[in-house]
């Protein structure tokens, strides 16, 4: 790794040099010439800079900028010089593609009224989106780049760098320009910040074989694309559910169950008696008033149980296993899930009170993942019985089963909206068997218009099992719950 900090005192910069960056220039129309200056006494860059905005499909501010490739971070203290015209006039750390007004980039933006997000556009001309931190208002960032992953770091004066934001997956192509930006966000004026110890770290290495992860609990609005981080924690969690009331979060953790505010705060351990092996199949009852998990702590053997939403003891309801809760039908009378029988792996239903379960597939592979849709008239699952895993759905009495998705892609775990107009489910490269749902792996997100079948990305991310296992759609169908994944030595 190869580190570049600033110049010592006494040195002077070529022409158009500026300490460690190569030279300055304004990004789009901007109405005031920006300008920018170095100290070396005390390693500080001074940069000022106009421009309406850094979002939508163009962008408009001040850049100092260096030429690179490979894998990089830059690091900066930030000091806004005063409150400004604008609370959200922006201070950047960014990598970008090149110095058009259209590139794509992405850029740890730190806004005057201390919102921090990282932002991104993935395509020449595409649309910004952004992930925020769940840090307000930090006095170091940093921007890393690891082959297509880019991650955000924060700071204080109190803590080190943490993540605290979701990674994101994007190509740009060497050489691309890494450097520092200042946008005022009011064109009409020019705003003045201060970047201390600015730092641009080289030949970063990636981790080869991952052991082990941080993990991010995010939230995706599907109107805009753009996610929230509501939660980091360096344990590995996994699978949120959303409440009906649509104020809380529960996720597992170590084989317990844990709930959080959808704003974000401390988690709080929800109880449930012996159960102390809870794996990433659990759901909540359409009233809200019930759970159900799959935990192995009686017999070694995953089983399902259920027990009141505050928590309590658990009571058994499939007599055989292994079994693994995955649908809970509208009217909280009937519950789906896959389960392993002489062999072959089926989805099955089984009455909430408990009672004899039902087969609904017999096709040969690995049926998995059901979930009902929001009228009570199907089953959506994946299946391996074509070759790769897709996505299909079923009559609640197994009857009709119709394939979905047609891709390349292996896709798992299929969850429609509240409102029934789409399913959202991850989808896994080539690479990984059709049977498996790895954990550590380039993964997207998609989303399907269940009128139309038309497919969007919704996210580029490092995740797999544990990321969507469980539904997770709010209540209004307007966002959507997740976990993504960042390796760490």
């Amino acid at each position: 790794m190869v580190i570049i900090t600033t110049m010592v005192a006494g040195q002077s910069p070529s022409q158009g040099q500026l300490g460690i960056f190569d030279n300055h220039s304004d990004i789009g129309n901007v109405h005031h010439k920006g300008w920018a200056s170095y100290s070396a006494t005390d390693n500080t860059y001074t940069i000022s800079g106009s421009g309406t905005n850094m979002w939508f499909n163009t962008d408009e501010f001040h850049f100092v900028w260096k030429k690179m490739s490979g894998n990089v971070s830059l690091s900066a203290l930030i000091e806004m010089m005063d409150e400004g015209v604008d609370p959200h006039r922006k201070a950047c750390l960014m990598i970008r593609q090149n110095l058009e007004p259209d590139a794509p980039y992405v850029d740890i933006a730190l806004h005057g009224d201390g919102l921090t997000a990282m932002q991104f556009r993935e395509a020449k001309g595409g649309m910004t989106h952004e992930i925020k931190s769940n840090h307000l208002a930090p006095i170091k960032i940093q921007l890393k780049k690891v082959g297509n992953y880019f991650t955000m770091y924060t700071g204080s004066t109190k803590k080190e760098l943490e993540i605290t934001g979701g990674s994101l997956r994007l190509e740009l192509t060497a050489p691309f320009y890494v450097g520092l930006g200042v946008c005022s966000h009011n064109n009409e004026v020019l705003e003045t910040i201060k970047f201390k110890n600015v730092v641009i770290k080289e030949n970063l290495k990636a981790i080869d074989t991952v052991t082990k992860v941080e993990s991010s609990l995010e939230i995706l609005d599907i109107a805009s694309l753009n996610r929230s981080e509501i939660y980091h924690t360096k344990s590995h969690i996994e699978a949120p559910n959303w409440t009906p009331d649509g104020k809380r979060l529960i996720y597992n953790s170590d084989g317990l169950l844990y709930k959080i505010n959808i704003e974000g705060g401390t988690p709080q351990m929800i109880p449930t008696g012996f159960a102390k092996k809870i794996n990433n199949d659990h759901g909540i009852s359409p009233d809200g008033t019930q759970m159900v998990i799959s935990d192995q702590t009686e017999t070694g053997n995953s089983m399902i149980y259920s027990f009141p939403i505050e928590g309590g003891k658990p009571e058994k309801i499939t007599p055989l296993a292994p079994s693994y809760w995955h649908g809970w039908s509208p009217d909280g009378k009937t519950l789906a899930y896959c389960a392993e029988r002489n062999g072959n792996y089926d989805i099955y239903t089984i009455p909430f009170e408990g009672g004899k379960e039902i087969r609904l597939t017999s096709a040969e592979g690995l049926d998995d993942g059901p979930d009902y849709s929001p009228d009570g008239q199907y089953i959506y699952f994946n299946s391996t019985r074509t070759g790769t895993m897709q996505i299909w759905r079923m009559k609640t009495d197994g009857s009709n089963q119709e394939q979905i998705t047609t891709d390349d892609y292996n896709d798992w775990f299929a969850h429609p909206s509240p409102d029934g107009k789409w399913i959202a489910y991850v989808s896994f490269n080539t690479d990984v068997p059709a049977g498996a749902h790895p954990p550590n792996k380039d993964v997207m997100l998609r989303l399907m218009n269940l009128k139309t079948k038309e497919v969007i990305i919704l996210a580029k991310l490092f995740g797999g099992q544990g990321t969507i296992n469980v539904p997770s759609w709010s209540p209004d169908s307007q966002k959507l719950a997740f976990v993504s994944y960042h390796p760490v030595k």
